[in-house]
């Protein structure tokens, strides 16, 4: 069974997630840790779970999403996971932040690729890959069907949707795929996102102004 713990960090007030199982293996999901205050929380975390990192995801590679990835590989040892229509939202993300007036050290190693369908793999547990692009051009949503949970990243809110006036946005294809890949999930399925509350499925399906 997968635990979540979820940290709200940055100006941005953005949500990262620890995913973390009964053998203490843990997946880092979206690290907006941007000061040394935060990184020290998602340290201390780790340490006093006594948790091993073994992944490092990235729905998609909007600034706020990616401050902590550089802190987090030389931490943990890790490659850091994304979709390849990503990558040029990875780079571009240094200039996003100066814009911001929040300038930071990109993550620059290697990159491991996730396509649509995607298994990964937490020791025994599983996260299938949804691809959800439309607020980010290769945003994934991370989707555990045993747990009834689903890491949204930007997609879907409670009671909103991600914002579609960047560059790589697409209003109709963020509602198409939020209605053909999230949709479809369960209606008892929690919804994690990038910002905000937790949410679920029925209740987006029933409430949510932009998909009515």
């Amino acid at each position: 069974m997968l635990k979540i713990k979820s940290f709200e960090f940055s100006p941005i007030q953005e949500n990262t997630y620890i995913l973390y199982n009964e053998a203490k293996e843990c997946a880092i999901i979206d690290p907006g840790c941007y000061s040394d205050d935060e990184k020290d929380k998602l340290l201390n975390f780790i340490k006093a779970m006594e948790l091993s990192p073994v992944l490092l995801l990235n729905t998609h590679c909007h600034l706020d999403h990616v401050f902590g990835n550089k802190f987090v590989s030389e931490q943990f040892s890790l490659k850091l996971h994304i979709h390849e229509s990503e990558k040029r939202v990875l780079e571009m993300a240094p200039f996003a932040g100066l814009g911001f007036n929040m300038p930071f050290d990109n993550y620059n190693g290697e990159l491991l690729f996730i396509e649509e369908g995607n298994i990964i793999k937490i020791g025994k547990d599983e996260l299938k890959a949804l691809f959800t692009p439309g607020h980010s051009p290769g945003s994934l949503s991370f989707y555990c069907e045993k747990d009834a949970f689903v890491i949204s990243g930007d997609a879907l809110f409670y009671r909103s949707i991600g914002r579609t006036d960047l560059p790589g946005g697409d209003h109709e294809n963020l509602l198409k795929n939020i209605r053909e890949k999230l949709f479809i999930l369960p209606n008892e399925t929690e919804v994690y996102s990038g910002h905000g509350p937790v949410t679920n499925i029925g209740e987006e399906k029933q409430f949510n102004p932009f998909l009515q």
